[in-house]
């Protein structure tokens, strides 16, 4: 874990803050280099795993989360259902190698604010980390009826209530006792959730309704 000190001077408190979770150190060489070259930046550190990152996220301050998909420990969307879980207040960009537009969909879902590719231009890269900073959503362009139409649609009302109990914290017991249904049934309809919800686990699910309760759905 590279961390910078938390002295500051004026012409750094103007620039905008970045913490990068990458675990490719040559991308990592890559990236800090370019933004320690633009003044409008500052590099204030970078993690290798997830854990780490969420371990240093919850008592730093920056102004964008940079987060690479693959971790040492996790993937992109677990990380960002973890923030989601974990209620962190932070702007995060996904800085990807894949061009599968499955996902960044899932991030577009579970709350990322920004998504650039690590072959893109690196201006694109700064002027998406800029946009994320100063409050905006930037993320190539997608239509955004298909990222609208997620898994959850095709929930029966049974399906969104259980994934509305999850959300509220119940326990697997929680549900079988206040339902009349045994554990291992609970845990049938909770595998047929994530299922199709294309999800491998609760977290991911609670991000992915909340995620879609805050858009209005």
């Amino acid at each position: 874990m590279n961390i910078k000190s938390d002295g500051t001077d004026e012409a750094s408190a103007r620039r905008v803050g970045v913490l990068v979770a990458e675990r490719n150190p040559l991308v990592l060489s890559a990236l800090r280099e370019m933004l320690q070259c633009d003044g409008r930046f500052e590099f204030l550190g970078s993690v290798r795993s997830g854990r780490h990152f969420l371990e240093l996220a919850a008592v730093s301050q920056f102004d964008v989360a940079i987060i690479g998909w693959k971790l040492a420990d996790m993937d992109g969307a677990d990380l960002l259902a973890e923030i989601q879980s974990r209620k962190l207040d932070m702007r995060v960009t996904v800085f990807s190698n894949d061009h599968d537009i499955g996902i960044l969909k899932q991030c577009v879902r579970l709350g990322a604010h920004g998504y650039c590719f690590q072959f893109d231009d690196p201006e694109i890269i700064f002027e998406t980390i800029l946009a994320v900073a100063h409050g905006r959503i930037c993320i190539p362009y997608i239509d955004i009826n298909k990222v609208n139409d997620t898994p959850l649609s095709l929930l029966t009302v049974r399906e969104r209530e259980l994934l509305a109990v999850l959300a509220d914290g119940w326990t697997n017991l929680q549900i079988a006792t206040r339902t009349g249904i045994s554990e291992n049934t609970v845990k049938y309809h909770l595998k047929n959730l994530y299922d199709k919800l294309a999800v491998r686990n609760r977290a991911m699910a609670v991000a992915l309704y909340s995620s879609e309760k805050r858009r209005g759905s």
